[in-house]
């Protein structure tokens, strides 16, 4: 009996040391992280203003928080106190949260007063060009320019790119999966060493005209092939874009007298005849040649050209973009709207203010809307006289994301999927995976009321 009443006695003591008064105090609430981190500058006007806890946390019935001396108004969830402020441009703010302003779930309150000072970004302010760059503009690439100035910063424009070259079918693939076409269908006359041809033929573009006359815009791009070497006849596949496959430089192109010049003169009169088509049928065109010049030479050391016309460097680049511009002025065409493509960190490939209208940025697999929108506005901020566009894109976040954090296209465009679009009579053109922008995605866009679709086009005739 003694024993049983001795075991009896010990777990009663066990259990009267564990529940005593021995037992430790609960920790106060402690800070993490904030959003903007503290001292932070160029914050954008759409950043969250978040403090982050180690802990379950709830807010004091009268807890003091305030902005610049102002008592803010805060909200908790979880471990994340968000305060409700409308940011203003080049504004430094000052957040103390008070000691005591927070409770967690144990009733214990912040021991320490929290301060975060960060300042926002800076008004970039925007005064786009009034009049296009080419001299005596046709009264259609007047419109069409007014049109994308009068819509800048308030609506974007819907775009698609033809399926490798000549064809609309991107453009029906997003009609099908979202009844609505895109506004602005883009062709690339990257086959114009061989047209005319029976696959091939850059002067049969009814579809265009058809374009056109429903209201739709038209861009055009240029993936300018040249031979890989000097030869007095060329196969097809003794053509590339690619600096590493070819002998043809682009210095060379400048000098009279050379093979390269020879061949790119003779390349500027033909596809001048190809665009004199569509002038003739006042069709103006948003054009885009020689893209992404600078490639990844600013991005990395080591970093290459892409294409050949950015591999002779800056100045060089800058004076072929020029030869076309006065070639084409010369040959009298009016039509087209000049777009130069970007890749920041490039401003040294840059043609100059009266050889561009518009500027382009490429980007791929980029999700991170916040990014993107830094992106646009770092080069709106280098050229405030020109309209942004996303010239081209893949695999990147909603356009309503990109739209929500203030990156304000004037336009955007996805990219071809090959597989998926190539043929409009095969059985996998209906399903709705897309290699740049799946039909999701394309959802996504076309239901916002500010991205522009060719059914709510005007006519810019």
């Amino acid at each position: 009996m003694r024993l049983w009443v001795g075991i009896i006695g010990f777990v009663l003591i066990l259990f009267s040391c564990g529940n005593g008064g021995d037992e430790k105090p609960k920790p106060a609430p402690v800070f993490k992280s904030s959003i903007p981190g503290d001292l932070a500058t160029d914050v954008s006007l759409s950043s969250a203003i978040e403090i982050t806890f180690d802990e379950v946390v709830n807010l004091a019935a009268n807890h003091g928080i305030t902005v610049n001396g102002d008592a803010a108004e805060a909200s908790i969830l979880l471990t994340k106190l968000t305060i409700d402020l409308d940011l203003s441009y080049g504004t430094t703010y000052e957040i103390i949260i008070p000691k005591g302003a927070v409770i967690n779930t144990f009733g214990v309150s912040l021991e320490d007063q929290i301060q975060l000072t960060f300042t926002t970004e800076e008004e970039i302010i925007v005064h786009i060009d009034e009049n296009l760059s080419v001299s005596n503009s046709s009264q259609q690439a007047i419109n069409l320019y007014g049109f994308l100035k009068d819509n800048y910063g308030t609506k974007a424009i819907s775009a698609v790119q033809s399926n490798v070259s000549w064809n609309v079918n991107e453009a029906e693939w997003v009609y099908q999966h979202t009844g609505k076409y895109p506004a602005i269908a883009t062709v690339d006359y990257i086959h114009l060493p061989f047209s005319p041809a029976n696959w091939i033929d850059y002067s049969s573009f009814n579809f265009i005209e058809n374009w056109w006359s429903n209201n739709g815009i038209v861009s055009a791009g240029w993936h300018w092939i040249v031979p890989k070497f000097q030869a007095s006849s060329y196969s097809t596949d003794d053509y590339t874009y690619k600096p590493s496959e070819t002998t043809f430089k682009a210095a060379n192109v400048l000098i009279e007298g050379t093979w390269e010049n020879e061949v790119a003169t003779a390349d500027l009169d033909k596809i001048a005849s190809y665009l004199k088509l569509l002038q003739a049928k006042n069709i103006p065109v948003i054009w885009r040649p020689l893209h992404e010049a600078a490639g990844n030479i600013y991005e990395y050391n080591g970093g290459t050209a892409w294409f050949w016309w950015g591999a002779g460097g800056a100045d060089t680049y800058k004076a072929l973009w020029r030869m076309m511009y006065d070639y084409f002025e010369a040959e009298g065409l009016n039509n087209l709207i000049w777009v130069w493509t970007t890749q920041t960190k490039d401003h040294d490939f840059y043609p100059g203010d009266e050889y561009v209208d518009i500027i382009g940025r490429d980007i791929y697999t980029n999700t991170d809307a916040d990014d993107i929108s830094a992106q646009f506005k770092s080069i709106q901020e280098l050229y405030p006289n020109k309209m942004v566009t996303l010239s081209e894109m893949g695999s990147v976040a909603n356009f309503s994301d990109q739209w929500t954090a203030d990156a304000k296209w004037s336009y955007f465009m996805p990219w071809y999927d090959y597989e998926r679009t190539n043929n409009v009579n095969e059985a996998d053109f209906s399903e709705t995976n897309h290699e740049h922008a799946n039909a999701s995605w394309w959802t996504d866009a076309v239901s916002q009321d500010y991205v522009i679709t060719r059914d709510e086009m005007p006519d810019l005739k």
